[in-house]
């Protein structure tokens, strides 16, 4: 597997701690609405985000556009598995089963 596929995978990993933290970060009450703005887990998202961002173009001039959009989507199992874990959201059957449809997909395009 190219280097740089590694890489996107690794970056699927922290686009749903982004995604998490802003979860957080939304599920709590401030005292103002500048505080829900700017608070430690939405600035820590969106630098997580933005890293991100920046990583993934530039590997996307490495790696043919047609892997790194599949590799994209293993984000959303991500977030499935760390809104369980981080979160303690229950997933219902018809996220499981995208989920696995998104997995299974990503096997057969890649092999």
């Amino acid at each position: 597997m190219h280097p740089y596929m590694l890489i996107l995978f690794a970056t699927t990993f922290f686009t749903a701690i982004s995604q998490v933290l802003m979860k957080q970060s939304a599920q709590k009450e401030y005292s103002s609405w500048i505080y829900e703005y700017l608070n430690w887990r939405v600035i820590l998202a969106y630098g997580i985000a933005f890293t991100v961002l920046m990583v993934n173009t530039y590997c996307y001039t490495e790696v043919e556009i047609k892997y790194a959009s599949i590799i994209d989507a293993f984000s959303y199992v991500n977030v499935m598995i760390f809104s369980y874990l981080i979160l303690k959201e229950h997933f219902t059957k018809k996220q499981l089963a995208g989920n696995l449809i998104i997995i299974a997909g990503i096997l057969i395009y890649t092999l």
